[in-house]
């Protein structure tokens, strides 16, 4: 199991969708990037590669073994603890950077700044096998400049008992999960755990694709500014003034503690903690996505993942792609590994994805179901400021019970200003 902490930091890319702002500092960074010897391999040149630092025992030492695999290159590994996202920003600015790096992201200034390769040959022959959700935000202008490692997702858990005891069907609306939390609510138990804010903090736009709609529209204008997302962030306070949600809990939404503990029936969490779960109560629980809301409404579940990028200030950006290509293309064997050996995440291919003998059956196979069927990632325009504005909306609407439409006509000004300040620079 993923570290708590580690755990946090990585689930931000879902609620930020990859958005990170560039630093001038390079904080961490120094100047030991790798770069000519350290790694086993092959011939060719000396390939530097960076990943964050991840909690998962054997992780570092699965990447290093895919590395010294590699015959056309000498790849030297580097594992960076620390603020990673800021660190790899910093370093894309400098000479000083790897030549191979995994991403949360790219970031549209990344891609528009010239900081990262197209990629768009490398995947091109499987293109279509990769989960569209997350492939989406490593794209831009139709070039794919990021290539997905493996899915993170979110997902509510059920205990199937404790739904069964209290006569209720697992919701597949937000209306029946309204009714259904404050029907398992007792004296002992809370019907649903959001994370201890309410759910204000975790879920961002997965409630309004539940309602239909959509962060950011096609043409790239704002597309939650509508009726009917005010009318699902109320059903969302209702669960917050109804007493139905667990607040307070020991520990937050990524921890499946309060659920496993029987502090809650239901909490809202992600797909790594998935083992533990079963661990502690057997066949005891099912899944499900964010039940959709309204006429328009289709179930929605959240993926992010990080990617494979190569730095375009590189010294040998040829054989960096060739790197990228075999490892996250060819290596199918190295890519299933990586997904499932270590923690429990989904392989970006589709294909990997159906075939994986963890996934197949049970809740596991239905989580690889709804995020190919229901999976929605933040876009590549969705920057840090629109999510903040986002958040501070739900925020005030679930715990405060402010009006639903002022506070979304708020954010959508906000994000109508990022849309038109990223977009000029197209």
């Amino acid at each position: 199991m993923t570290h708590p902490d580690h755990r946090l930091s990585r689930r931000q890319l879902l609620a930020l969708g990859g958005s990170v702002a560039l630093s001038g500092a390079l904080a961490g960074c120094g100047s030991n990037t790798g770069r000519g010897g350290g790694g086993a391999g092959g011939d060719g040149p000396a390939l530097s590669q960076w990943y964050h630092q991840y909690g998962e025992a054997g992780t570092e030492q699965a990447v290093k073994r895919y590395a010294a695999a590699y015959t056309k290159a000498t790849v030297s590994v580097e594992w960076r603890p620390g603020d990673y996202d800021q660190q790899t920003a910093a370093a894309l600015l400098t000479d000083s950077g790897p030549d191979v790096f995994e991403v949360n992201g790219p970031t549209l200034d990344q891609i528009q700044g010239g900081q990262v390769v197209d990629l768009t040959d490398r995947i091109a022959p499987v293109r279509s096998d990769f989960n569209p959700a997350v492939l989406a935000p490593k794209t831009y202008q139709g070039r794919v400049y990021g290539i997905p490692q493996v899915i993170d997702t979110q997902l509510l858990y059920y205990r199937k008992s404790l739904l069964a005891k209290a006569g209720v069907q697992p919701p597949q609306t937000l209306d029946e999960l309204v009714d259904a939390a404050g029907r398992l609510t007792t004296k002992d138990v809370k019907g649903l755990f959001l994370g201890n804010d309410g759910g204000a903090g975790v879920l961002g736009g997965t409630p309004l694709f539940a309602a239909g709609l959509e962060l950011v529209t096609d043409s790239g204008t704002v597309g939650f500014d509508d009726p009917a997302a005010a009318a699902t962030l109320g059903k969302l306070h209702t669960l917050y003034a109804d007493k139905s949600l667990l607040l307070g809990a020991p520990a937050d939404w990524s921890d499946p503690s309060a659920f496993t503990e029987g502090l809650a029936a239901m909490q809202w969490t992600g797909l790594w903690a998935m083992p533990q779960i079963k661990q502690a109560v057997g066949d005891d629980f099912g899944v499900l996505p964010f039940p959709k809301d309204g006429p328009a409404g289709r179930p929605a579940v959240p993926v992010g993942a990080y990617a494979s990028a190569v730095n375009a200030r590189s010294r040998h950006i040829d054989a960096a792609k060739a790197y990228v290509q075999w490892l996250w293309v060819d290596r199918t064997d190295y890519q299933e590994d990586f997904a499932l050996s270590y923690g429990f995440h989904i392989p970006a291919r589709i294909s990997l994805a159906k075939k994986a003998a963890k996934l197949r059956s049970g809740p596991a196979a239905d989580v690889v179901s709804f995020t190919t069927d229901c999976g929605h990632a933040n876009p590549l325009l969705w920057t840090p400021a629109s999510q903040t504005a986002l958040q501070d909306a739900l925020t005030r609407v679930i715990q405060n019970g402010a009006d639903p439409s002022a506070q979304l006509k708020a954010a959508a000004g906000v994000v109508t200003s990022e849309l038109r300040r990223v977009q000029k620079k197209s």
